[in-house]
């Protein structure tokens, strides 16, 4: 197998679990924002340094990167809260379908930033890709913008969170990266949980603790995806979450999606397809 179908398959993988962690995210209710953040980020950092002891790695990682581990993080960090904030504000699906800009954007951040080149094909099937979710998800914008302007502002954030991972691939190891960005949203979080916090029902624990587990194969599935392929080449199948969101949909809420629903599966996987045989076309070896 070689390091782009790895991304692939390891991207397909994170989409999973980020559909999961919204799912939870939706269920848990009326709690604030930076409290289901905390939760969601406490249960990743728990588990990634596991992994950090576990291999013997320095556990915020090397003295050269700290600048690189730092802004991803910190990227990271500002997406996810406006993301979370979009959820509790905004239809789940349109909340979903913001964030879902962050493939696009990525690529154009991996091109101006790290001057990887974008052919024209790649554009086109991002686009094709992204009309492809306006199917499934029909938005209904109201004149409310402040949510939706929280839902495009997390979709830049994560992709330049998304980015800098790309750079970050090759000189640490995923599970420290994913400790350093947990325990750096951890630490600027406690504050303000602290100060908004309210109480929580069993249910909601159990429900955030979840989605904190299927975060962290989220993120572990993407950090790695992006070390083993340029994002040009895999970020599209990151739009495979709405297609995950769908099923979870019918089989836990008896939610059958519509003709322009199958329509939109059926354009997002064309797209994918597409791209996914003209970069082995033009690339084979690697």
């Amino acid at each position: 197998m070689n390091n782009r179908t790895k991304g692939i398959l390891l991207l397909l993988l994170s989409a999973f679990g980020f559909a999961m962690m919204s799912m939870f995210v939706k269920l848990s209710g009326e709690l604030p924002t930076v409290q289901k953040t905390l939760f969601r980020n406490i249960i990743s950092a728990v588990i990634a340094f596991g992994f950090v002891v576990y291999n013997k790695e320095r556990i915020f990682g090397k003295k050269e990167n700290q600048k690189l581990l730092l802004l991803r993080s910190s990227l990271g960090t500002l997406g996810m809260v406006l993301y979370f904030y979009a959820i509790d504000h905004l239809v789940l699906s349109d909340a979903d379908m913001l964030n879902k800009l962050s493939p696009f954007l990525t690529i154009l951040f991996a091109a101006w930033f790290l001057k990887e080149r974008t052919k024209p094909f790649q554009i086109v099937s991002v686009l094709v890709a992204f009309g492809g979710t306006l199917f499934i998800i029909k938005p209904a914008f109201s004149l409310d913008l402040i949510p939706y302007l929280a839902g495009v502002s997390s979709a830049i954030f994560a992709a330049g969170a998304y980015t800098v991972l790309r750079v970050l691939g090759s000189k640490e190891q995923f599970y420290t990266v994913v400790f350093y960005f947990s325990f750096f949203t951890t630490v600027v979080l406690t504050p303000f949980t602290i100060i908004y916090f309210e109480p929580m029902s069993f249910q909601q624990v159990t429900y955030l603790l979840l989605a904190g587990l299927f975060a962290t194969l989220g993120q572990f599935g993407i950090t790695i995806a992006y070390s083993y392929a340029p994002a040009k080449e895999i970020s599209i199948f990151f739009y495979s979450t709405v297609v995950y969101t769908a099923i979870i949909s019918i089989v836990l809420f008896n939610q059958v999606p519509d003709v322009w629903s199958i329509i939109g599966y059926m354009v997002i996987f064309g797209a994918s397809f597409y791209m996914f045989l003209r970069n082995k076309r033009e690339n084979p070896a690697s």
